[in-house]
């Protein structure tokens, strides 16, 4: 299991962190198998989407914005509700297959950590499992 931080700037924003999960897989050995990424945070999540246009993860993050709206009618005092539910619905876990070493993304495809209660200093866990 390998672990890297990942320090945010922004309240909301997404961190592309294709590069540190690929290394923390070299690191681990595996060859072929899977590669499983863990946010062990309750305001930060994980997913899968678009590299190419930063155009969309903002889209991504307006809609959420519009699901979720920072301020509502919320119980919970601190005052980051929406950061946990934004986080419960992009998710907490990301797996992806590992062929020869390598990640097995979509040509388009990139890591992201998304971040909703930032800024902060943030970690991920990468584990392996395979030969």
């Amino acid at each position: 299991m390998q672990e890297f931080p990942v320090p945010t700037h922004s309240r909301i924003e997404f961190v592309n962190i294709t590069s540190q999960v690929e290394r923390a897989l070299a690191a681990e050995g595996v060859r072929d198998g899977v590669c499983h990424v863990f946010i062990p945070h309750t305001t930060a999540g994980v997913t899968i989407n678009e590299n190419a246009d930063p155009d969309v993860t903002r889209d991504v993050i307006g809609v959420l914005g519009r699901l979720v709206p920072h301020y509502d009618d919320y119980r919970h005092s601190e005052g980051n509700s929406d950061a946990h539910a934004k986080a419960s619905l992009m998710g907490f876990t990301a797996t992806v297959p590992v062929a020869e070493g390598r990640l097995v993304l979509g040509t388009w495809q990139a890591i992201y950590f998304c971040e909703f209660d930032g800024p902060r200093r943030r970690r991920c866990i990468v584990a392996a499992v395979g030969q």
